[in-house]
Parts: structure tokens; C-alpha cells; sequence
């Protein structure tokens, strides 16, 4: 397997949660991870002890998760949303390339 697409995990997540959950579950789940998030940084930052349970990159992984679940739950297309919102935010702090500009630059990467 090369990579895991987000048209993919939507796909996935969409299944997995298709019965039985809500949004509203789903964020709740969302903002536990994000304070897991939370902890792991005072962690790496020394403002807590260290709870070796717990790492970024699983806890970052998890809030992509509930973040995409609700958003497949909702019929978003993310990976079109994120462009979108990209390229507003491009124009409004004057930045450049935006997202769709930089993919295809880069496609060939």
C-alpha cells in the first residue's frame, strides 16, 4: 500500500460508522482525543510528567479520525472542503500558492 487517500478513509469511516452513531457522539469522542492532545504536548513541552501510555502521533491520528467520521457521517466531501476553505483562506491573508495550486505543481512529486 503506497498511502492511505482521505477519498479512502471516508470510505472506510462511512461504513465503520454508518449504524448506530451519531455526530454528536462522534464529537464528543473528538473532543477527548483533542485533550489527549492537549496532555501528550504539556508532556513534550515539561509543563506534566510523562505517561509513556500515550504518544502524538497515535493521539493525532485519532482526532483525524473522529474529525473525518463526522464529516462522512454528513455526506462531506473533505478533501473538496479542505481546497475550498483553503483557497478563502489564501485570499484573505494573501497567500501563496494556495492548496489546489500547490497539488498540481506538485503532482508529478
Amino acid at each position: 500500500m503506497d498511502g492511505l487517500k482521505l477519498e479512502e478513509f471516508q470510505k472506510y469511516l462511512t461504513v465503520k460508522y454508518k449504524e448506530g452513531h451519531t455526530s454528536s457522539g462522534l464529537f464528543m469522542k473528538l473532543v477527548e482525543e483533542i485533550g489527549e492532545v492537549a496532555e501528550v504536548i504539556n508532556q513534550l513541552e515539561g509543563r506534566k510528567t510523562k505517561n509513556n501510555q500515550m504518544s502524538l502521533e497515535a493521539e493525532l491520528a485519532d482526532v483525524l479520525h473522529y474529525a473525518v467520521a463526522i464529516a462522512s457521517l454528513n455526506n462531506i466531501d473533505l478533501s473538496k472542503a479542505i481546497i475550498e476553505k483553503d483557497k478563502i483562506a489564501a485570499i484573505k491573508y494573501n497567500h501563496s500558492p494556495n492548496l489546489k495550486e500547490f497539488l498540481e505543481i506538485n503532482k508529478n512529486i
